[in-house]
């Protein structure tokens, strides 16, 4: 009895000895599967794959956070680019209106000849007594009549309400193009802040799985050095083996996540896809300490800046604006029209001659068709009128829903943090008692499945306190400006 006692206090000593030499190995066998198993990867895809393109190439390392992720792509993004450029195609349409209250300035030179039959002249010439007619009654051709012309013309609106209400209309389609720019900004930062939020959920799940290897290693090492010792049983080695193999697959898995979560990140943010992004930001729980105001202000903020709403309400104006064009139209306008010029037969000799003119439109009835346009007018208004009312709903309901989720996912914040701590103990306890020789793996194992899923479970409630963040700078209008 006392020399089997002493075998076992020899072999454990041995098994800690083993132990603590391996564990510093641990590590570097972690890196070098990792490394393996990518230049593998590598090799296996050389062949296959295409050579790189332009947008593949290398690029330098962008130190990006939350809230320049934001800025970027309201800045650069395609349909920020795109929204601009429809807000200075409504920019040129104002000018283009403007054109109608602007002087009209022309030139022309004419030569011309032509002939002409004297009976259609619309003037009878009685002859003289004794004389023969001037011309033949039947009528006869006479020329040509060659003219050369050279002269200016210009046309001016001195007074037209239905041109200066379409100017003011194109003037708030040009507003509201702006706002909904604006929103379309609004919308792509709100893009890009969440795939840069799944960005930092796959990095954070990455480095998870890591620990996970490391610690299925750590267990294999041990395992074996019991076994080698005469302490353990191969099934422990084998469950190990089992262990690692899943930690192994777990962790090329995240690998691949974490590489297409990065690859959403470059698409939203429209940079090149070889574009080496680094995350400044991460999942951190002190995040969720920060202070956020209270219910009434935020709905006061986001009915007063959502650009979203602010774009609805230009379109009423712009409505508005257009009505009141259509309207205008019933009025009088007064137009100058004049020309100066001289003109002369084969520019022999040029006299000078001119038109002028002024003229007053009065329209009288034209079918109803200006009737109907108020009418189809003035529906465009109400229907803009109830979509900004149910936009203030929805920016309430998202307001209020945003702060549910933030409560919420800071309860969940904390939950995981504590089942996270007790798994970690739980492992530390199973591994000291499978060091000891008193228990097998079985209970290490199960630990660190536990572990595993705490880890997960972190990651899943940090990634939703972000993203609840994020909706709610959505809800008032503020992605642009987020931290």
């Amino acid at each position: 009895m006392a020399r089997r006692r002493m075998l076992f206090r020899s072999s454990h000593s041995t098994m800690i000895e083993i132990f603590s030499s391996t564990r510093l190995r641990a590590l570097a066998t972690v890196v070098s599967i990792a490394f393996a198993s990518t230049t593998v990867a590598a090799q296996q895809s050389g062949s296959t794959n295409p050579p790189p393109g332009p947008a593949d190439q290398p690029g330098p390392v962008i130190q990006l956070s939350l809230g320049d992720a934001a800025r970027l792509a309201a800045r650069q993004s395609a349909v920020a680019l795109g929204a601009r450029l429809r807000a200075d195609e409504a920019q040129a349409r104002v000018r283009e209106r403007r054109a109608d209250l602007l002087p009209n300035l022309s030139s022309y030179v004419q030569e011309a000849g032509r002939t002409f039959n004297t009976s259609t002249l619309g003037i009878d010439f009685p002859a003289t007594p004794g004389n023969p007619p001037l011309f033949d009654p039947k009528g006869q051709v006479e020329g040509p009549v060659n003219t050369l012309d050279v002269r200016g013309r210009i046309e001016q609106n001195l007074l037209d309400f239905g041109a200066i209400g379409r100017v003011r209309q194109a003037q708030a389609q040009a507003r509201s193009s702006n706002a909904e720019a604006d929103a379309t900004a609004e919308q792509a930062a709100t893009v890009a802040t969440n795939a840069y939020v799944r960005a930092m959920r796959a990095d954070a799940d990455l480095r998870a799985r890591q620990a996970d290897t490391l610690l299925a290693t750590d267990l294999l090492r041990i395992a074996q050095s019991q076994l080698q010792a005469g302490t353990g049983v191969g099934l422990d080695v084998t469950r190990a083996r089992a262990q690692l193999a899943a930690t192994r697959a777990a962790l090329i898995a995240s690998r691949n996540g974490r590489d297409h979560a990065h690859l959403d990140l470059l698409r939203s943010l429209a940079l090149p896809l070889g574009t080496d992004v680094a995350l400044t930001d991460s999942l951190s729980p002190a995040a969720t300490g920060e202070a956020i105001p209270d219910e009434a202000t935020l709905v006061a903020q986001a009915l007063r800046n959502r650009p979203d709403l602010i774009a609805e309400e230009q379109r009423i104006q712009a409505a508005k604006q257009g009505l009141s064009a259509i309207k205008a139209e019933r009025l009088p306008s007064l137009g100058l029209v004049a020309d100066d010029g001289v003109i002369g037969k084969n520019g022999a000799k040029m006299l000078n001659t001119y038109t002028w003119g002024l003229q007053v439109t009065l329209p009288i009835f034209d079918g109803f068709k200006r009737e109907a346009r108020v009418q189809e007018q003035q529906s465009v208004v109400k229907e803009a009128e109830i979509r900004r009312r149910d936009l203030e709903q929805q920016a309430q309901v998202d307001v209020r829903g945003a702060l549910l989720d933030i409560a919420n996912t800071r309860e969940q914040v904390d939950a995981a943090a504590e089942r996270l701590r007790l798994a970690e103990q739980e492992v530390t306890q199973a591994r000291d008692r499978f060091n000891a020789g008193v228990a097998g793996n079985a209970d290490v194992v199960n630990a660190s499945l536990a572990l595993t899923a705490s880890r997960t479970l972190v990651n899943d409630a940090e990634t939703a306190y972000q993203l609840a963040r994020v909706s709610l700078a959505r809800a008032i209008g503020s992605v642009t400006t987020i931290r």
